[in-house]
């Protein structure tokens, strides 16, 4: 099981977080997290339900993370091992993550596949998706997996569509010339884009695209 424990600074202030694996004496507060993240009018049936997260820390508790500030647990990542061809990517995140119930699990899968990254708004300036993401590549070398995999959102499609295609605008936001806030955020992550899917998800910022969003094992020579 994963513990890592790090010192942060707001504002020149320390704050001490713990990243580890989340467990059933959390699934109130990662529900809160989701409540938090996605609030009205995005439906509340698409947060997380207790048998999604049973089922994380059943099926794959490697891959189901969290950091706790002062006893208070302020963000999540969730993960699923699958097999990958990335000869033939197009999918939805329904069928990757089995809508988020990760029944799909392989323990045989060649990929870890991130299901859902949620931080509370009022933690988000200390950086903590990327020590999260940066945990679950531990993960992917420990595992001996060939990558970390995740379709991003592209929120800011949506003002640049009349004038680019999909692959346009995520060509601009690699280069610098455009800024994505889910996108330019994986990148700093480390992560690369490795296709760009259509229908990959209900998001009208997206327009239904989703950007497949690679981390190779630096260890596994493919």
């Amino acid at each position: 099981m994963y513990r890592s424990e790090q010192i942060l600074f707001d504002k020149g202030k320390p704050v001490r977080i713990a990243v580890r694996n989340y467990s059933k004496d959390d699934f109130d507060e990662l529900i809160d997290i989701q409540r938090e993240c996605f609030p009205p009018p995005f439906p509340s049936e698409l947060w997380w339900n207790k048998e999604q997260l049973t089922n994380h820390v059943t099926l794959f508790p490697e891959g189901a993370l969290c950091i706790e500030i002062d006893g208070q647990v302020v963000s999540s990542l969730t993960g699923v091992c699958t097999h990958f061809d990335p000869a033939h990517p197009n999918h939805t995140w329904d069928e990757a993550t089995d809508s988020g119930y990760i029944n799909n699990h392989s323990t045989n899968g060649n990929t870890l596949y991130i299901v859902d990254i949620s931080v509370r708004p009022a933690f988000r300036s200390l950086g903590l998706g990327k020590i999260m993401m940066q945990a679950m590549y531990h993960v992917v070398v420990e595992k001996g997996l060939e990558r970390l995999l995740g379709g991003g959102r592209m929120p800011g499609y949506h003002k640049h569509a009349k004038n680019m295609s999909a692959d346009g605008y995520i060509e601009k936001v690699v280069s610098g010339e455009l800024y994505d806030p889910v996108i330019s955020f994986l990148l700093k992550c480390g992560r690369m884009p490795l296709a760009v899917v259509a229908n990959y998800l209900e998001d009208e910022e997206s327009l239904n695209f989703g950007v497949l969003m690679e981390w190779k094992n630096p260890f596994k020579i493919l």
